[in-house]
């Protein structure tokens, strides 16, 4: 899955340019990396070797602008997600992995569930890394004018790997968006965040779980995961709650949820002075959970809501927790009446993002805001109703 906050965290010696070129002949674009890679440092021999026969991927392109699985909302999107076989097999991988676990959670304090589940939906535990040719997937994505500042670093930061003697342009295999290995780094990721945990000499992660999973830790402590802190617990809500204070950006501590009325599944709530949101990903008659600070690395690791939230709460299962209360949500808008929806909320000046059919973070804002104007359950859940109303 695609991370692209990821790209700006990490700086390498390598001078990048400041408004990354893209675009015009493949070829031409292929030369000039070559010359900014030898400004660099890197000799021209190393530098030929590297991009020789590159070569750009339309099927690259293709995946890139066919994402509609993030349409689907998070009931449905987490029951396709989540089968019994991937929960079967995740306990049975913290039991294979358990020594690595253990000192995943001695060193960084996060919870193996949070890995098991990254390791089960990016790669289904390491058996599906995707069979794009890694070099020509980057240089196709820094070719293409969508996000060239995100992925030229990611070609030259390969070309470092390479010179590292762990990255082979021609056979290094991997998802279209350039992730490598069990739990789907990028380049500039392995070399800041690569462990070599088995021992080896080598980050090997296709081929080597404690490596890929000690890895994956590494990167979400610095990214800011908290040590020891939980990330999402699911809750009760009362039926008089003030639905306008629920969402990812309206954040209370927990006792003051505690004295709305929120209350958990099951357990207990975590320490009264953290803060927490309130997430209804399919409105007041759905599931509902708090989100604790934890949560919000989980966005550094992909952007769509309905991915991470299932990330996070596949992550509880796997450590235990039971599954959800689905309840019995109102029926949603379809992918055509959610760009109808985008459409009619851009006209009353919300700034909803693309009109793509997506409820992200920016339309469920836009949606509350224009429930609470229309006196209706301000949820941010978008129904038939609200759609005949705007």
């Amino acid at each position: 899955m695609l991370r692209s906050s990821l790209f700006a965290l990490i700086t390498l010696a390598l001078p990048v340019t400041a408004h990354a070129q893209c675009g015009g002949g493949f070829s031409n674009f292929v030369s000039s990396l070559k010359e900014e890679a030898m400004t660099g440092g890197y000799d021209r021999a190393t530098v030929n070797r590297f991009f020789k026969g590159v070569r750009q991927d339309p099927a690259v392109l293709k995946a890139d602008r066919a994402q509609g699985v993030f349409q689907k909302p998070f009931v449905e999107f987490s029951q396709r997600l989540i089968s019994q076989g991937r929960l079967d097999r995740g306990r049975a991988m913290s039991k294979k992995y358990d020594a690595i676990f253990r000192r995943i959670e001695t060193t960084y304090g996060i919870d193996r569930g949070v890995l098991l589940a990254f390791w089960a939906f990016e790669t289904d535990y390491g058996a599906v890394q995707g069979n794009f040719n890694t070099l020509n997937a980057l240089v196709t994505l820094a070719h293409d004018c969508r996000r060239p500042e995100l992925f030229r670093p990611q070609v030259f930061a390969a070309l470092e790997l390479y010179s590292n003697g762990d990255f082979d342009p021609q056979k290094t295999t991997g998802a279209w968006a350039g992730e490598i290995g069990m739990v789907q780094m990028l380049p500039r990721d392995i070399l800041e965040n690569g462990v070599d945990a088995d021992g080896d000499g080598h980050v090997r992660l296709k081929t080597s779980a404690p490596d890929a999973l000690m890895s994956g830790a590494k990167m979400l402590s610095h990214l800011g995961w908290r040590p020891n802190e939980p990330w999402l617990q699911e809750v009760k809500i009362p039926a008089d709650l003030d639905l306008s204070q629920t969402g990812a950006y309206r954040k209370k501590s927990v006792a003051q949820w505690q004295k709305l009325g929120v209350a958990p599944r099951s357990g207990r709530l975590a320490n009264p002075n953290m803060k927490a949101a309130l997430l209804l990903p399919q409105g007041h008659k759905g599931p509902a959970f708090l989100a604790y600070p934890n949560f919000d690395v989980y966005f550094e690791w992909n952007q769509s809501f309905t991915y991470v939230l299932t990330a996070a709460y596949f992550g509880t299962r796997l450590s235990g927790a039971d599954r959800y209360d689905a309840g019995n949500p109102d029926k949603g808008l379809s992918g055509s009446q959610m760009k109808q929806l985008q459409a009619k909320l851009q006209a009353r000046g919300h700034d909803v993002g693309e009109i793509d059919g997506i409820l992200g973070a920016r339309t469920r804002q836009a949606v509350q805001q224009e429930q609470k104007r229309l006196g209706l359950p301000a949820d941010a859940w978008p129904t038939p109703a609200l759609l005949s109303r705007l």
